[in-house]
């Protein structure tokens, strides 16, 4: 009697394998959707620069310089207005003095341009004096002005 085969073939085997495509393929779509997205999020930078809010009155500090740069350039060396070089030649004699270099308190007018003040801050960290404080009006007075603009 033949009741068939005992032996059975074998079927289909489990795959062990990994299929890497579309692992690759998610990969490389990412890869394109970081290469467009970075340039656009460092090139639409916009600045909004903060308000004076958290300004507080400055209390004179023992040691502070003032210096102060109007709207239309001129420099003042705590009270005393002073053409540049004579300016430049007052920070390094204040430079030169021994003991521990003061702190630069700095006043700027709104109007003054940006790289205006940058170059008064490189000139005073050329002379050596690297503590640099900016000094602005209270939050209120800052908030006012820029209602009424």
């Amino acid at each position: 009697m033949a009741f068939g085969r005992l032996e059975r073939s074998p079927g289909p085997q489990p795959m062990s394998d990994i299929n890497m495509t579309p692992l690759i393929d998610v990969m490389l779509v990412l890869l394109v959707i970081f290469m467009i997205a970075a340039p656009l999020m460092t090139a639409s930078l916009k600045l909004d620069l903060p308000k004076a809010d958290g300004a507080t009155p400055v209390t004179e500090a023992p040691q502070a310089l003032q210096v102060a740069l109007q709207a239309d350039g001129s420099l003042y060396l705590g009270e005393e207005k002073l053409p540049p070089p004579a300016f430049g030649e007052r920070l390094a004699a204040v430079a030169k003095r021994g003991g521990e270099l003061p702190e630069v308190q700095l006043r700027a007018d709104r109007a003054v341009p940006y790289g205006r003040v940058a170059e008064l801050i490189g000139q005073l960290q050329a002379a050596g004096l690297n503590r640099i404080a900016f000094v602005t009006e209270p939050g209120s007075t800052a908030a006012a002005a820029s209602a009424a603009r």
